[in-house]
């Protein structure tokens, strides 16, 4: 395999184990519960999810939960009609920030979205070591980097097990800018085709907006869901149920 083939088959790896972390565990587990983690899965996805992805599972489902709710309106956490395209990434970093501390401080309307997740806001946060999972994957990549003599393939890991904040950046604004529509909703939700492929299925916003309980969130016989995909792997080995859906 040459270095460049290396660099990609990392990065593609560490992508992927973030990207199934949140399109299965956090989205269409925890967020919509379109799929059921078993309880030991639940466990470990809660006590690890954190730590994989560098993303607090519960301030996740709530502000994904907020975007529902308030979609495309003012109140929305990151829309793209308000914030702009490009400065959405940095309003996606805010609007974390400032749901995790309010659920640390007990806040309404936060609390209350969350009512049905029985865990608390991961400990790294509550006490103020959010940087370890950050500091935890650069060791990882060195060491990768380091035990194969292929330098390059630290940033290749660390920038793909990284990678949500591009993700959420390209789901949240093309996903709410470009696109076409199969279902007439009350927001500005697109399926971007492209977006959809790179991010396992989360670019068919307008289809997921309009059934945000369906763990598929392809509805056209073209339209492929890799996420899906991911899902079934996942019941396949015991790690999810994943519930019956008809639209």
């Amino acid at each position: 395999m040459s270095y460049a083939m290396a660099c990609i088959a990392v990065f593609l790896g560490a992508y992927l184990i973030n990207i199934f972390y949140i399109t299965v565990f956090y989205h269409r587990g925890l967020a919509h519960r379109s799929v059921t983690l078993k309880p030991w899965t639940r466990r470990f996805v809660i006590w690890t999810g954190n730590w994989v992805t560098a993303i607090d599972p519960k301030a996740w489902v709530c502000m994904h939960r907020m975007h529902h709710q308030f979609a495309d309106t003012l109140l929305d956490p990151h829309s793209p009609l308000h914030s702009g395209l490009w400065n959405l990434m940095l309003v996606q970093l805010c609007s974390y920030e400032r749901t995790l501390a309010c659920l640390m401080k007990g806040r309404q309307p936060y609390i209350a979205v969350v009512r049905d997740l029985e865990f608390s806001v991961n400990w790294l946060n509550r006490n103020r070591l959010w940087f370890l999972p950050y500091l935890l994957h650069a060791m990882i990549g060195f060491a990768i980097g380091l035990g194969s003599g292929a330098l390059l393939l630290a940033p290749a890991y660390w920038f793909g097990i990284m990678s949500h904040p591009i993700q959420a950046w390209m789901v949240n604004a093309l996903g709410h800018r470009f696109g076409y529509v199969n279902f007439k909703n009350s927001d500005n939700s697109k399926n971007n085709i492209w977006v959809a492929l790179l991010v396992m299925g989360e670019g068919y916003q307008n289809n997921h907006h309009h059934q945000p309980q369906s763990p598929k969130f392809s509805v056209k016989w073209w339209e492929m869901d890799l996420g899906y995909f991911l899902c079934v792997m996942a019941k396949s080995a015991g790690l999810i149920e994943i519930k019956p859906w008809c639209a």
